[in-house]
């Protein structure tokens, strides 16, 4: 696959950390993702799955967050990570009327790995995330079907494709074609320094609101296209937080909350029928399913470090959602419905982000 155009090499630098060695939330050690793209005639969908360590994460659970911007969804998992404080399954996403179809898949995949789940343990918390990508896609015909949930999970890596792909398959942004962005922040502090990834699905937004590093491109555009396609915001987007910083549930929270500085910059105006999920996990401690003899003791980090990772955070979601833009691809799906791609307008009107 050739290698695909991002927003840095367009000319444009999203805010003043340094990035990770591959700029994508797979820059957290563990951390992988896998995609099954289904992209036919109607059929405008797809699976993202996303592991948080390479271990059993039911056995090995992960300090675990979740925070609602705007409640229009339908995600599945996040009241017990908000009681409990920790993720034990892998995150997939998907469309939203796939979201039944995802966590059966996800219940089998983790009951094959667990035989003590509803024998000698509880059960499994299975975390799904969706939007809706019923304009490119026929939601109803119910294309994601199990065995691509197994395939994107059984199938993950530290090369994280972005734009019209997986999940990201039928979605729109902008009222641009969207999809899938990924981003990620180091942060230097003098205990060590640490990295902060995202991953979006990016569903949300109107052409004109559109900005890129304070420009506000999406007026521009609106201005030069012969007819406008430009649509009310009633789209979603879901947010994937991993870090290797030592975090407690509650500081995580904080941190996870202000990814809405990101979505902001980009124009977001975070509207009635849209959906702001954020879900966020640190891989710095591991959390043990089995009780154990001894106290479970875990270092955190001091409260007034923290502000650096409100920064890293709203810097990679609003580098991560540009990406998406940036990298997705023209897509004709149901009725004939298509959105245009960033990049081709980008290119067909001759404008430079970077002037």
């Amino acid at each position: 696959m050739p290698k695909q155009k991002r927003i840095r090499d367009y000319g444009v630098k999203i805010g003043r950390l340094e990035t990770g060695p591959s700029n994508s939330i797979t820059d957290i050690e563990g951390v992988t993702v896998g995609h099954v793209t289904i992209s036919e005639n109607s059929g405008q969908t797809g699976v993202t799955a996303i592991l948080p360590h390479q271990g059993n994460i039911f056995k090995e659970k992960l300090i675990a967050s979740s925070h609602v911007i705007n409640g229009f969804g339908k995600t599945m998992g996040t009241i017990q990570i908000n009681e409990l404080g920790t993720l034990e399954s892998p995150i997939i996403l998907t469309n939203t009327l796939s979201i039944g179809t995802a966590a059966d898949a996800l219940i089998g995949y983790m009951l094959e790995q667990n035989a003590e789940i509803g024998r000698t343990t509880g059960t499994i918390n299975p975390v799904v995330c969706e939007c809706n990508d019923m304009v490119l896609n026929d939601i109803r015909a119910g294309y994601v079907k199990k065995e691509h949930v197994l395939q994107a999970l059984n199938n993950t890596s530290k090369v994280v494709e972005e734009g019209s792909v997986g999940a990201g398959t039928g979605m729109i942004c902008y009222s641009l074609k969207g999809g899938i962005g990924t981003s990620s922040r180091m942060m230097k502090m003098e205990h060590g320094t640490y990295g902060i990834g995202v991953l979006v699905l990016t569903n949300f937004g109107t052409l004109t609101d559109l900005k890129v590093n304070g420009r506000a491109i999406g007026k521009e555009l609106n201005r030069v296209l012969p007819e406008s396609d430009e649509e009310k915001d009633k789209g979603s987007i879901i947010v994937i937080v991993a870090t290797d910083l030592p975090v407690s549930e509650r500081q995580l929270n904080r941190i996870i909350k202000r990814s809405v500085t990101g979505l902001s910059r980009t124009g977001s105006i975070i509207a009635n029928g849209s959906g702001e999920i954020i879900i966020g996990f640190s891989t710095a401690t591991t959390v043990p399913h089995e009780k154990q003899a001894s106290l479970i003791s875990f270092q955190t980090i001091y409260e007034e470090d923290i502000d650096v990772a409100f920064q890293a955070i709203g810097e990679a979601v609003e580098e991560a959602v540009l990406n998406a833009l940036v990298t997705a691809t023209h897509v004709v799906g149901r009725n004939g419905n298509e959105r245009p791609a960033f990049k081709d307008l980008l290119q067909a009107y001759d404008i430079d982000l970077n002037s």
